[in-house]
């Protein structure tokens, strides 16, 4: 079971890194695309880190994550619409890179990196709060309600975390224009979390008075 789940894993962090690595390299035509870089470290290093954390400590939640084969129609059509924006955004970075279109300066790009890294370190802690975390909605057999933690400030932190990293992600890499196209992504979040609220309402036992205790879905104030 294990060594299934360690050649899944492998075999998608490989394959994400070349799709990634491609997308961003062969529309910029060199590979001294030093932003580049930088993200492809900023981005794997902490995923093989944490990878391996959860492989040997909590393969369960592993092969949760690695599944992303949604049941719903919408839910297919929101992962499809996510994937085709960031080929696009991918893309247009490398192509901004090649013609110079934006100049972002070096301090833009540090604070940026740090909202990512931020990002990845909120990720990092719902998980370790969050045992029935899936990358599909659905509710688990025997899944309890989660309100501690970050979930006791917001009801959806991972998406909180996605969206911090996936906004700084143009920034990063030195791209105005993508700005435009990764700025598509919270609004495919929103939509997700009207669905999936739906469902937990419905299927999660004590989620209707979990919605009333915490009134905000991804920033407190705002949403």
């Amino acid at each position: 079971m294990k060594i299934k789940l360690l050649i899944n894993g492998l075999s998608k962090l490989i394959l994400g890194f070349l799709l990634i690595t491609a997308l961003l390299f062969l529309p910029a035509g060199t590979c001294y695309y030093i932003q580049a870089w930088v993200f492809l470290a900023l981005m794997f290093v902490p995923m093989i880190i944490m990878g391996t954390w959860l492989y040997i400590f909590h393969p369960k939640l592993l092969s949760k994550r690695l599944n992303n084969n949604e049941k719903e129609q919408q839910q297919k059509n929101v992962v499809a619409l996510s994937g085709m924006m960031f080929i696009a955004g991918f893309v247009l970075c490398g192509l901004d890179y090649r013609f110079a279109w934006s100049s972002i300066p070096l301090w833009i790009t540090i604070v940026a990196s740090i909202f990512f890294l931020i990002g990845y370190v909120i990720y990092i802690e719902v998980m370790h709060e969050n045992a029935y975390l899936s990358r599909t909605i659905e509710v688990q057999e025997g899944q309890q309600l989660i309100d501690t933690g970050l979930y006791g400030i917001v009801r959806h932190p991972m998406y909180t975390a996605t969206i911090s990293m996936f906004i700084s992600i143009p920034l990063i890499l030195g791209s105005l224009w993508s700005m435009i196209i990764f700025g598509v992504y919270p609004i495919l979040i929103v939509l997700r979390i009207n669905s999936e609220e739906k469902l937990l309402a419905m299927e999660l036992k004590g989620y209707i008075d979990y919605q009333k205790r915490v009134k905000w879905r991804l920033l407190p104030f705002v949403w």
